[in-house]
């Protein structure tokens, strides 16, 4: 298929688009595959696009007070972009195990498992070749798709063959929803996330825009790390530190001044009720354009991280400038604190500590994962 094929639910008020992305080959099996774009638009003039390779976020593009639209993520016109090893999971479906794992071992029952390490000792965000670096197959439900991977047993070194569905679907209340199953032959760690990486001001105004947002985290307490930033089992208070977002602050007045950190790669954990299941998360909002981004979810974590590691823009580095890597984005490069994520998810290493939340996925159950962007414009 190369031509678009259009869907269309019995909600008049939005349609869905497929047609071709790119190319990609697996280098190790040698394949070449199709990869699929799939395009949401509503009548509130939003749109959402989606790829199946590494089921990613493409663009989310979305109308300011005045209805100009920009798109509000960052990534790459072309696979060329998304195949760059310099590609920090832009949009992506991350897994097997999203964050870090202390020393690339997980103990599950008693038994000991070594994962691969992509991260000096540790490993991040599933290892070498990750869930985000597969083409996933899919499936069209009316303006629904559900696109599926079968992971292997010994996949980066995860015990059991585990099946994931990911269904995504964008609503006429400006709602994109994303709904994770997983089953598995074998108990092992399932902990998935969405890595789309967000400035409300476009996705090429840069970190000046993004000091501008204001951001509110549903969290009293975030998980203590070493210098490697694996966790250390403690968890600390939020009150009066510089990771208090329960009441909103401007990012460009906080962003500074964290300890031994240049931004934010933090995991909060989410205030909620026993009996609750999605709740509120974040919210994100940029006042010059009115753009609000709320989270919902029904994960006991969030990681808040600010584009710390993308390249540093030439006119603020301090070394030399030969030696900067640039990372060129939709519409010219991007850099350090040009966008900001909110990855869903349970506590990092939590398969590691016995009061983290519950992290084994065992055979007969399946694991899920709820998470919800809405979007609104405040005049």
């Amino acid at each position: 298929m190369t031509s678009v094929q259009k869907y269309y639910s019995v909600n008049p008020g939005v349609e869905l688009e497929e047609d071709v992305f790119g190319q990609f080959t697996d280098k190790r099996t040698g394949k070449s595959c199709s990869v699929r774009r799939f395009t949401w638009r509503n009548n509130n003039n939003i749109s959402v696009q989606v790829i199946t390779y590494g089921a990613t976020i493409t663009s989310i593009k979305i109308p300011d007070k005045n209805g100009t639209v920009e798109d509000v993520v960052m990534g790459f016109n072309d696979m060329k972009g998304y195949l760059n090893p310099l590609n920090p999971y832009f949009g992506a479906t991350v897994g097997r195990v999203a964050n870090r794992i202390g020393y690339s071992k997980i103990i599950i029952d008693g038994k000991e498992y070594n994962v691969s390490a992509n991260l000096g000792q540790h490993q991040l965000h599933g290892g070498f070749r990750g869930f985000d670096k597969v083409n996933w197959e899919y499936y069209v439900s009316g303006t629904k798709v559900i696109m599926s991977y079968d992971s292997p047993d010994n996949e980066e070194g995860f015990p059991g063959n585990v099946l994931v569905n990911i269904s995504f679907q964008l609503s006429d209340k400006n709602e994109f929803l994303m709904d994770f199953r997983a089953t598995t032959t074998k108990p092992t760690f399932v902990n998935l996330t969405n890595h789309s990486y967000f400035n409300l001001a476009g996705q090429d105004k840069g970190a000046e825009d993004l000091y501008k947002h204001v951001i509110t985290i549903n969290a009293d307490q975030t998980t203590d790390v070493d210098e490697n930033s694996i966790p250390n089992g403690k968890l600390l208070p939020v009150t009066d530190t510089i990771f208090d977002l329960q009441v909103p602050k401007v990012l460009g007045d906080v962003i500074h001044k964290i300890p031994g950190y240049n931004g934010y790669d933090h995991n909060f954990c989410i205030n909620k009720g026993t009996d609750q299941e999605n709740t509120f998360i974040a919210k994100v909002y940029h006042p010059p354009t009115g753009r609000v981004l709320e989270v919902y979810s029904n994960q006991p974590g969030v990681q808040f991280y600010t584009s710390n590691s993308i390249p540093e823009n030439p006119k603020d580095y301090k070394g030399d400038i030969k030696k900067l890597q640039t990372l060129e984005g939709k519409n010219g490069n991007y850099y350090k604190h040009g966008a900001l994520c909110l990855e869903t998810q349970n506590w990092p290493d939590a398969i590691n500590h016995t009061n983290f939340p519950k992290a084994v996925l065992y055979p007969g159950e399946t694991y899920k994962h709820i998470c919800i962007y809405k979007f609104w414009i405040k005049p």
